[in-house]
């Protein structure tokens, strides 16, 4: 049988990109701040619900200039159930992580103990919003206000996601966004920074574009992380297909929770109320009752062909940079250890046919047998 993966990335019908392709060639501009630089900003503003949005060319960089506008220093609260470059982030901008433990419930930022970690270092709170559902985003705020502390939302997953009527890249001090080519909207390769306030912008703009302000003014550092022409061109043929995207998620995410529900030791990771989701990602939660455990489940999968992912997994606690760390200590995040032991990303995305999908759940119900 043909491997299955775990995602695989959309690409709208070629000749819809070749056409913009066609301008590029045309105008000869390439790269800082073009017209479908400028054109997909404009468009994201809506989507966003922010006049406020910065590209960048990776969602690795849209964090880092964002924490690098923000002008952190010391500590920064954050939580240990994340992709690699969450911390990464904040080291490469000279900041110390101080990791939290999650909620059970949604796999994010346990916002209860938030304050118990502030000290006098805290600069600010890195939430993730993991999978695309949001943290707890009227406590955490409410935290950072008491404190004066920023809010910095890696929202890699969270393209579309709305929560109560608004975008949830209106909340927070700044929110980045990554479209790389396995997430729900892709341009290749890129990112946007959202920024609540203009001057949160006006930072984020100079910072990646080498600190530069205008000709013979370079008023502080930064780096190279624009988006080029192609990245953005193929971006707005995306927003396009978005919706439709979406749709076909929903449809294989409504399958999945209809067939794996009623299986002993496999719990969903639930879709919060009032959430309008993207899909992204389908984690379940592989219990000690299941016949397999999680380990052993993927390993299973993988010998039928078909490809999950131990999505996150190890913690970032555990990396050996982060590992010394007085808040990376063994039995400090419980919830997270076992996260990390128990979530499986079975495969969704948009091309996932009926009878593959069926093949994954056939697999797992099998196994769930034994």
């Amino acid at each position: 049988m043909q491997p299955i993966y775990v995602t695989k990335p959309y690409l709208p019908p070629l000749d819809e990109f070749v056409r913009l392709l066609e301008q590029v060639w045309e105008s000869r501009i390439l790269t800082n701040n073009g017209p479908f630089h400028q054109q997909l900003e404009g468009r994201l503003q809506d989507v966003f619900d922010s006049p406020h949005v910065s590209l960048t060319n990776n969602g690795m960089l849209a964090l880092t200039t964002a924490i690098n506008a923000a002008q952190l220093e010391g500590e920064v609260i954050t939580t240990p159930y994340s992709f690699v470059a969450t911390t990464h982030a904040l080291a490469l901008e000279g900041l110390t992580p101080v990791f939290v433990d999650i909620r059970p419930s949604d796999l994010n930022i346990d916002p209860d103990l938030i304050e118990a970690a502030i000290t006098e270092r805290t600069s600010a709170i890195v939430a993730v919003h993991v999978y695309g559902n949001p943290c707890a985003v009227a406590q955490i705020e409410d935290i950072a206000a008491r404190h004066n502390l920023k809010v910095i939302y890696d929202a890699a997953h969270a393209f579309g996601v709305r929560y109560q009527g608004r975008s949830l890249l209106s909340y927070g001090d700044f929110g980045a966004l990554s479209f790389h080519a396995t997430k729900a909207f892709n341009t290749f390769e890129g990112g946007a920074v959202v920024s609540r306030e203009a001057e949160g912008k006006r930072a984020v703009d100079a910072v990646r574009n080498f600190g530069i302000a205008d000709e013979v003014n370079i008023p502080v550092v930064g780096t190279n992380a624009k988006m080029s022409e192609i990245n953005a061109a193929f971006g707005m043929v995306q927003l396009e297909h978005f919706e439709d995207v979406r749709r076909r998620r929903r449809q294989i995410d409504t399958r999945y929770r209809e067939r794996l529900s009623a299986i002993e030791g496999i719990d969903l990771v639930p879709i919060p109320d009032g959430v309008e989701s993207n899909f992204s990602y389908f984690p379940i939660m592989v219990r000690d009752s299941f016949s397999l455990s999680r380990d052993a489940l993927y390993e299973a999968l993988k010998a039928e062909g078909i490809y999950s992912r131990r999505y996150f997994y190890p913690l970032l606690s555990s990396l050996p940079m982060y590992a010394d760390l007085p808040s990376a200590a063994a039995g400090r995040l419980p919830q997270a250890e076992r996260a990390a032991a128990q979530v499986l990303c079975l495969p969704i995305y948009p091309d996932l046919t009926d009878a593959d999908q069926q093949r994954i759940v056939q697999a797992v119900i099998d196994h769930a047998r034994q």
